[in-house]
């Protein structure tokens, strides 16, 4: 992990100004904490024992304007730290947002290796912290010798008992940490695990309800869940079992101080306001470690999310920027590339020597714009691995893709992806408008563009015989579509802007013999158009046209050249 290109570690260092002010905040508030202990010291030493109203006037008043500043820099200590926390947010939440979701394509492998988490959720997490009373309870803590010196000034054995709590106190939350750690990390872990596969199981709802799965599935569910909820309840009740006893040890000690401190009076070494003040004082001294003890699963769970933070940002900083490089003609390069299996993959993923197994093995093809290549093999032969590897999804371990000379690596991400348009085997559209997921949802995009691609795709006329047309709105939960017609909006998508490289995992999977020929239509204008188009084919129809073919055997490339000479070749091979 690069410590030193880390935005979520810069970030909290551009706070440093903030935390230094709250900082000073907490040493004023602290300072005028003492007010009620010193009025009451007033109060039974010297008002009561002259009888003077006008020195209890006095003295009220100037209590009165003391708790008044006390509450304000309260007030704006517990701002500074909130407004902290949505700064932090608001600077790195895009960033992580955009991380999380570009890692998503990492099942090569190359993904996060860190822990694994939702980012998302774990900034949600520390924004709270941020303004949080576990926070200003860790602010207050380095405040605590000063009462226990003053205690310790009014009288040594009352400083000498008051520090004996103290200890007592703070192995008390020493405890809860090394009683908690553990339980409460399995808990975050299971928690993570809950709704990993509470996710999952939503978005297969259309098979495991048919099917008759949902006891079953339910059933997982609830063991997971009943694992997580069983170790948050041991870290919980461990954590109450201390906090309440660090209650019991503040009470006590504020009762055994009045206790000395009345036999002191006795003796005369000691006033009575003394003794009240250093109760007072005492409890005040405990409380920090209390409001700790009380937060320490908010605390526990905030440094969770900061490390997991940490790992999911490592790297991201800001780095030399790309090339900005011209416009492709749509010259494509792809030279020995190879793939392998990730690296936690099961053991089933590595040969008999131990080495990884090549989903992809040194493939070689050239194409020029206005190329189209069919690849052909059967099922499981590496089609939409080389369908990633083309748009740059993944990152090959040997060998090379490059447009127009340049690797795609070489690229910036957001530059190169208007040159390309991809249809992934699966195609989902993103909860918005028709509209805004045609123009991916560039708030820039001009309707004739929008409008270009979907009549390209074949779409156009079936997105206006819907109620609302292209304002139509799609994704989770909404919009009236069939699974045909979200394939050819997804490959309106794919179109849109006039990519330079076109590629399109199975894209008739879904389609009827409209839907086939318009997708024929779609691949021919693009061609027309001096397009590169690459057709990942399950179907004949689908490569009908395309001028090259390539075919794809147990990740290697068997064949490659003129359409008609392949598949004369491949016939042979299935006769013979």
């Amino acid at each position: 992990m690069n410590e030193h290109n880390n935005p979520l570690r810069e970030a909290i260092s551009a706070l440093r100004g903030a935390f230094v002010s709250v900082g000073v905040f907490s040493l004023a508030i602290n300072l005028l904490m003492l007010t009620g202990p010193l009025f009451m010291l007033q109060v039974y030493d010297r008002v009561l024992t002259s009888r003077s109203v006008p020195t209890l006037v006095a003295l009220a008043g100037l209590v009165g304007g003391l708790f008044l500043f006390l509450g304000l820099f309260e007030a704006i200590r517990t701002r500074v730290l909130s407004r902290a926390g949505y700064w932090l947010d608001d600077r790195l939440g895009p960033l992580n947002f955009r991380t999380y979701v570009a890692r998503g394509i990492s099942g090569s492998g190359q993904g996060n290796t860190g822990p694994v988490g939702r980012p998302v959720q774990d900034m949600a997490v520390l924004r709270s912290f941020l303004g949080s009373p576990g926070l200003t309870g860790l602010f207050d803590l380095p405040w605590m010798p000063l009462y226990l010196a003053i205690v310790f000034l009014i009288h040594t054995y009352l400083g000498l008992l008051a520090l004996a709590g103290a200890l007592f106190v703070a192995a008390l939350a020493l405890a809860t940490e090394f009683l908690t750690r553990k339980p409460l990390g399995q808990a975050m872990a299971s928690e993570l695990a809950e709704g990993r596969f509470a996710d999952q199981s939503h978005r297969n709802a259309e098979t495991i309800v048919p099917m008759g799965m949902l006891g079953h599935i339910a059933g997982q569910w609830q063991a997971i869940h009943a694992e997580g909820a069983q170790r948050a309840q041991t870290g919980g009740e461990r954590a109450e079992v201390l906090s309440a006893l660090s209650k019991s040890a503040r009470l006590l000690l504020q009762s055994a101080i009045l206790g000395l401190g009345a036999w002191l009076a006795i003796h005369q070494e000691i006033t009575p306001g003394m003794i009240v003040a250093t109760s007072i004082i005492s409890g005040r001294a405990l409380a920090p470690v209390d409001q700790v003890i009380g937060q320490w699963r908010s605390i526990v769970r905030a440094r969770q999310s900061y490390r997991r933070l940490k790992g999911h940002l490592a790297g991201t900083g800001a780095g030399e920027a790309p090339l900005q490089l011209p416009q492709p003609e749509g010259h494509l390069q792809v030279r020995i590339a190879t793939q392998f299996v990730p690296q936690t993959a099961s053991a089933s993923s590595v040969d008999e020597g131990g080495r990884r197994r090549a989903i992809l093995s040194h493939v070689n093809f050239d194409l020029e714009p206005g190329d189209g290549l069919g690849v052909i093999g059967p099922s499981a032969c590496g089609k939409s691995s080389l369908a990633r590897l083309l748009v740059g999804a993944w990152k090959p371990d040997v060998g090379s893709v490059r447009l127009d000379g340049a690797s795609l690596e070489h690229w910036e991400r957001e530059a190169l992806g208007r040159h390309i348009g991809y249809l992934p085997q699966t195609v989902e559209l993103l909860p918005g408008s028709i509209r805004q997921n045609i123009a991916r949802f560039d708030p820039q995009a001009e309707d004739g563009e929008i409008v270009r691609a979907a009549k390209i795709a074949g779409v156009h006329d079936m997105i206006l015989r819907l109620p609302e047309g292209y304002a139509t709105l799609v994704g989770e939960r909404v919009g009236p579509l069939s699974g045909g017609q979200i394939q050819r909006i997804g490959l309106a998508r794919a179109l849109y802007g006039g990519p330079r490289l076109v590629v399109l995992d199975e894209p008739n999977s879904n389609l009827d013999a409209d839907g086939d020929a318009a997708l024929t239509a779609a691949i021919e204008a693009m061609r027309g158009a001096g397009s590169v188009v690459i057709v990942m084919a399950h179907r004949p129809s689908a490569i009908a046209a395309v001028n090259k073919v390539a075919m794809l055997a147990g990740g290697t490339m068997k064949e490659f050249g003129d359409k008609a000479d392949v598949l004369r070749k491949v016939t042979r091979m299935a006769a013979g």
